[in-house]
């Protein structure tokens, strides 16, 4: 094995390391200690969950849309006629 190829591994190894003891470092098993003042409110429940998450990103991509597409369509309009 050449120089450069050991070097590469070592390099490799280390930053594949690194990385998992980072990621163990930062696991939600970390985060059950509360801090002072810290008051969590109540669950989401699944309905709300979709909503928030699911249900208003695709209507605010809608209305985005359909702002985009009625700006566009007036835009030709002034077109066609200039």
């Amino acid at each position: 094995m050449s120089n450069q190829a050991k070097k590469t591994t070592l390099r490799a190894g280390t930053i594949t390391a690194g990385t998992a003891l980072l990621m163990l470092i930062s696991s939600p098993a970390f985060a059950l200690t509360r801090d002072d003042g810290d008051d969590p409110g109540q669950g989401l429940s699944v309905i709300e969950t979709l909503g928030l998450y699911v249900a208003a990103p695709i209507v605010l991509f809608l209305v985005i849309a359909g702002l985009v597409m009625v700006g566009d369509k007036s835009r030709k309009q002034v077109d066609a006629k200039g």
